[in-house]
């Protein structure tokens, strides 16, 4: 029982964890390329020296290799979006969007994964396209925001899919480590090319910002994702992402917090928000009836 509740505390750890990030795109004035190449760059650096530290040597071909890596690349890509959505609109937005990676599982899963296309999954994802159109409609000035998120959460889609195909038999250190390695390879080549069509004042960060830089990297990346591996061993799949789905709501109550974004939402906001939550739940509880 005890060894039961540490892997349940674990979990929530892991899930407040991922509901800090939005913050940091708000507490680091850096624009959302920058952020994501330092975010990926730190943790593969931390987690590379923690890797060897503990006599690992990643052991995948060059075939798997490359795919691996690729995977990073498309997270490195997804994290752009995420933190683009925050800064173009508020933590509140962004975690919202979030949620609709279900509604593009819906559609993405079947093509990848060759499963049964879900008629009933795909009423209760519409429930969050309903919500995220509420959300759309309550403020002008926030909608490239949400256009950037719902992109954001269509990459997750992918990414996690194609995770699926590629994480057979291998193990999740070594998928770790590629992954990053692939994400902070692709963010130091696509930063240049950037900052030279979009140049930038500033790209160092000030003060206090080296410190959260390394929070997010180390804690919300590298021992976000320790974490999960470590209950995915005792834990079920389903526990897991169910209590994953509790990520949005952190992260709006961290922003109400300590942004002060309550001024800034409206009740057509919450309805949304509503709305998507319990598209999110009414998937869970349909995968836990499947199994």
């Amino acid at each position: 029982m005890n060894s039961c509740k540490l892997d349940y505390l674990k979990l929530h750890i892991s899930v407040l964890l991922a509901g800090f990030t939005g913050i940091f795109a708000k507490l680091i004035s850096l624009n959302e390329v920058a952020i994501v190449w330092y975010r990926i760059v730190f943790a593969f650096l931390i987690f590379a020296v923690m890797f060897f530290m503990m006599k690992k040597k990643p052991s995948e071909n060059l075939k798997d290799t490359l795919k691996i890596s690729g995977l990073g690349a498309l997270l490195a890509v997804h994290l752009m979006f995420f933190f683009g959505s925050i800064k173009y609109s508020n933590v509140s937005i962004g975690v919202v969007c979030y949620s609709l990676v279900g509604f593009f599982t819906v559609f993405f899963e079947p093509l990848i994964l060759k499963t049964k296309f879900s008629f009933k999954e795909l009423l209760y994802s519409l429930i969050a396209v309903l919500g995220i159109l509420l959300i759309f409609k309550f403020d002008s000035g926030y909608r490239f925001g949400i256009i950037l998120g719902v992109i954001s959460a269509a990459l997750f889609a992918l990414y996690t899919l194609f995770n699926k195909v590629v994480e057979i038999g291998k193990s999740s250190r070594s998928m770790l480590f590629y992954e990053l390695f692939g994400g902070a390879l692709f963010m130091s080549a696509f930063l240049p090319v950037y900052n030279y069509f979009s140049p930038v004042e500033r790209f160092l960060p000030a003060g206090v910002e080296w410190l959260w830089i390394i929070i997010l990297a180390f804690f919300c990346t590298v021992l976000l994702y320790l974490l999960h591996i470590a209950v995915l061993k005792t834990l079920s799949a389903f526990t897991v992402s169910l209590t994953g789905n509790l990520e949005p709501i952190y992260g709006i109550l961290f922003a109400v917090l300590f942004m002060g974004e309550a001024h800034d939402l409206t009740i057509t906001f919450y309805i949304g928000m509503v709305l998507i939550l319990a598209s999110v739940f009414l998937q869970s509880f349909t995968k836990k009836c499947k199994k």
